[in-house]
């Protein structure tokens, strides 16, 4: 057997790195006294604000992703695998360069507006709220159209069957066999949603347009950033923590459980197909593929013309952000496979990793920051922070993709490898990596991904001389560069897909055992 202590190990440092930072933002909240550091007028619009657009995103999502998903369940297609493929999409577009895709569609000189202008109807207007549920919506529909597809996919063809054989019209069909599967799958993929909402950064930097569209998030980033008061965003990071964790738990906590019960896993067929039924889900599909595509096609094409006029600081961030996405890559793979290989005995030690979900990558950030200023300058530290911080954001998702394919291999080949007497290094280099070789090239493509198009931890410590590539296309944005920022957003695009598709691909090829 392989020993568990590395993995012991490596689940505490996460655990600690993970604790630390939080108790770091409590402490500092405490000695100011948490009475005089009650909430003001506008951090209760904040924490309003917050809680609102997060209800408008996660409702809206999912609301739309029922005709997207029920579609996609019902419908056999030539592209279908490739549309369920581009609804992962969105996960590792970076959330700077979907803005920008959105702003020129959306935005008062983009797409919609120019076709308005035609009809001598006044351009649209993207900042604000409607902005921020908007790029909510283009992040999280694909989410929860996979998640609603996979509980529709769960109805056994035997239930359609007996549907069918009792003559039961479309809409009874859907009363009794797929109501009841969405009243069970709807509030766990709401909770999803929301709690990712609640913690969204980089949307509302971009499109939130002033104080009556901040965050709690972004009231962190205003306080620490711009008034340095780092008791305010101690207490807005300690408000933050605690009410994105009571959701997590609702939604971990909550079991959709399998409406319909068990069948024999037969195709499903549908019998309440009708030329109305088929033109509603040709229509939900093509306008959910134009939403998601048109966006991304803009920053192409845009980006190809901007190329031109970049200016020689976004050569230098794009260098400064491989570095980084790489580095983080090492460090979540160096976590994730030890306590992985832990979790193949003590299954609990999973759930250490799993903490960063519930985690904020800015609380995360001011809780370093105050951990760290005592003793050095944080600003020299701002990427090795990042990188980190990174790591540990995309750690649940490696273990999620890792854990599994190990404890499979334990149980496929675990006693022959007894019998031949396969132990420590042995047992690591010729059963387990070589099986786990797929999910550790994704998970490490997926880390790179993340990691290249993060905008977080770094708009708190970054160095005026020195950004990542998202830095620098805010910054380019933000100066009204619209041509250099279409062009970094083509960069940042294409080298957040390259890295994914170089390690997930390098995790496909052939093994050697």
């Amino acid at each position: 057997m392989i020993r568990s202590w590395p993995g012991i190990g490596a689940a505490g440092l996460v655990l600690l790195c993970l604790i630390g930072p939080l108790i770091a933002v409590f402490l500092r909240a405490g000695e100011a006294g948490f009475a005089s550091l009650s909430l003001g007028a506008a951090d209760w619009a904040a924490l309003r604000f917050s809680v609102f657009q997060a209800v408008l995103s996660a409702s809206f999502s999912t609301l739309l992703a029922i005709p997207v998903s029920r579609a996609l369940a019902r419908r056999r297609f030539r592209g279908r695998g490739l549309l369920i493929t581009l609804l992962g999409a969105p996960f590792i577009l970076p959330v700077i360069v979907a803005v920008m895709g959105l702003l020129a569609v959306f935005g008062r000189s983009g797409l919609l507006s120019d076709l308005l202008a035609l009809v001598n109807l006044p351009p649209v207007q993207i900042y604000g709220l409607h902005g921020v549920v908007l790029a909510h919506v283009f992040f999280n529909l694909p989410l929860a159209t996979r998640i609603l597809l996979q509980a529709w996919q769960d109805i056994p063809a035997e239930r359609f069957r007996l549907a069918a054989s009792v003559n039961l019209t479309g809409w009874q069909s859907f009363r009794v066999l797929e109501a009841p599967m969405l009243a069970r799958a709807l509030p766990g993929a709401w909770l999803v949603i929301f709690a990712l909402c609640l913690s969204s950064f980089a949307v509302v930097l971009v499109l939130g347009g002033g104080p009556k569209a901040t965050t709690i998030e972004l009231a962190i980033y205003q306080a620490f950033r711009f008034d340095f008061d780092l008791a305010r965003a101690a207490m807005l990071a300690l408000v933050q923590t605690v009410m994105v964790g009571l959701v997590a738990v609702v939604a971990l906590r909550h079991d959709a459980g399998q409406a319909m019960g068990s069948g024999l896993d037969r195709v499903v067929q549908r019998w309440d197909t009708t030329p109305l039924t088929k033109a509603l889900d040709v229509t939900a599909l093509g306008l959910a593929t134009l939403f998601l595509i048109l966006p991304i096609a803009m920053v192409a094409i845009e980006g190809g013309m901007g190329l031109g006029q970049l200016p020689p600081q976004v050569w230098a961030a794009l260098q400064v952000s491989l570095m980084m996405a790489l580095a983080s890559t090492f460090v979540t793979l160096a976590l994730a496979l030890p306590i992985g290989l832990a979790a193949i005995r003590h299954p609990r030690l999973e759930m250490v990793g799993l903490i960063g979900i519930v985690s904020s990558p800015l609380v995360l950030g001011t809780g370093l920051f105050l951990m760290i200023h005592p003793f050095a300058n944080p600003m020299k530290l701002a990427f090795v922070v990042t990188a980190f911080v990174n790591a540990l954001m995309a750690l649940p998702f490696a273990l999620r993709v890792l854990v599994p394919a190990l404890k499979q291999s334990e149980v496929g080949f675990g006693r022959l490898a007894d019998a031949l007497g396969l132990t420590g290094w042995a047992r690591l280099r010729f059963l387990l990596l070589p099986r786990a070789r797929r999910p550790l090239g994704f998970a490490a493509g997926l880390t790179a991904a993340l990691s290249m198009g993060d905008l977080g931890v770094i708009a708190l410590f970054a160095d005026p001389n020195r950004a990542t590539l998202p830095l620098q296309m805010y910054r380019l944005m933000g100066s009204y560069r619209m041509e250099a920022a279409a062009g970094a957003g083509l960069l940042l695009l294409v080298s957040s897909l390259a890295l994914f598709w170089i390690f997930d691909r390098g995790g496909r090829g052939h093994v050697e055992a």
